[in-house]
């Protein structure tokens, strides 16, 4: 039985070591959920977000890990809020491979802290831990090439329990907000 067992971890070791590749990731995150919107924002925003991925494809199953810095931003009242998050996400991929391309669907649940706010009002008032999900398609374009787009939400508010400035019109939005969005990203697999 327990040479029966180490076979099939063996064997399940190498068929993923065999379909598993790291990458280096980029693109461009939009704070509008409306294409048109973000296809605006892009020409003056400087929302963006960097990282690494390890990709694993087992089939129509794909496991994409990633650690990235994503920066994130919204409007509220004139004043600008832009926040950088280290974010950690799994992005779980369903797709067909067609040999030239692999187009596929994804849900990638994620978490981050952020360690950047472009003025000290922003970073004394926002949460400092993010966590959401996003959902999307893309496509694996001769194995080494990734393009994807998303739709993704944060699901906790951006300003936090130390935001106490009561009756501040701009405080009292951000307790009901948070990021949410439309996220452009390119990856090189090796």
């Amino acid at each position: 039985m327990k040479k029966l067992l180490s076979v099939i971890v063996i064997a399940l070791a190498t068929v993923t070591a065999a379909h598993a590749q790291f990458g280096i990731i980029a693109g461009y995150n939009s704070s509008s959920t409306k294409i048109k919107d973000a296809a605006a924002e892009f020409k003056t925003a400087s929302l963006w977000h960097a990282g690494v991925a390890y990709k694993i494809n087992i089939g129509v199953l794909g496991i994409q890990p990633s650690l990235t810095y994503a920066m994130k931003g919204t409007k509220v009242d004139n004043l600008e809020y832009k926040t950088g998050y280290v974010e950690a996400s799994v992005g779980i991929q369903l797709g067909l491979d067609l040999l030239v391309a692999r187009p596929f669907v994804v849900a990638e649940p994620f978490i981050g802290y952020q360690v950047y706010g472009n003025e000290q009002a922003v970073k004394d008032v926002t949460n400092k831990l993010e966590y959401g999900f996003g959902i999307g398609i893309g496509a694996d374009v001769l194995k080494h090439l990734q393009l994807r787009v998303e739709w993704y939400k944060n699901l906790g508010y951006l300003a936090g329990a130390n935001a106490t400035d009561a009756g501040n019109a701009a405080l009292d939005v951000l307790k009901k907000s948070n990021y949410q969005g439309i996220k452009i990203t390119a990856g090189f697999f090796f």
